[in-house]
């Protein structure tokens, strides 16, 4: 796990337990055309059991990711179209809804942005997301240590391609909600 973050393996497990579907970041080249490089994306791809959770192993950053090879059997929270955006039709099939995304963070404001590692795979993940709902999502949270909140008054700096969170867990305080 990323320094300075909260570890979520808990919340996977209890889930999991539950029997709740649970999607995890999967990081990988996207398709390239021929007028622009290959770049790396961030897409969620199911769980199978808690087994498969902790058989999971950890990414450059730390993160549980599943192995390369695992992924042809796995869901896809975007359908057809998550792999391959250049997959004709509309792409909504067998696009997955999820109910909860919970947002990982360096530090958080009061107005609910988010300071990620840079490199925006979030924000990228969720503008594709939400075209391919076609529909606004409302169910990003962030999950946040006191020390990583900045002070009442101080902002978290923001661009046009950030997500807003729709809620902050912090500790033992109460739920900023938007």
């Amino acid at each position: 796990m990323p320094k300075g973050e909260l570890a979520t393996g808990p919340i996977v497990t209890e889930a999991l337990g539950q029997g709740k579907e649970v999607y995890v970041p999967y990081i990988h080249k996207a398709a390239a055309t021929h007028s622009e490089a290959s770049t790396s994306i961030m897409d969620m791809v199911s769980l199978r059991t808690k087994e498969d959770f902790e058989g999971l192993e950890a990414d450059p950053w730390g993160i549980p990711t599943p192995s390369e090879p695992s992924i042809a059997g796995r869901k896809h929270c975007l359908g057809k179209r998550g792999f391959d955006p250049q997959t004709p039709g509309d792409g909504r099939e067998g696009m997955q809804h999820l109910d909860v995304i919970v947002m990982p963070g360096m530090a958080f404001d009061r107005r609910l942005a988010r300071l990620g590692h840079g490199k925006g795979y979030y924000d990228s993940f969720l503008s594709r997301y939400e075209q391919g709902l076609g529909a606004s999502t409302d169910s990003e949270i962030g999950l946040a240590l006191e020390e990583q909140v900045l002070p009442e008054g101080t902002e978290v700096p923001e661009g046009p391609h950030d997500w807003r969170l729709d809620a902050l867990v912090i500790g033992d305080q109460p739920i900023l909600r938007r």
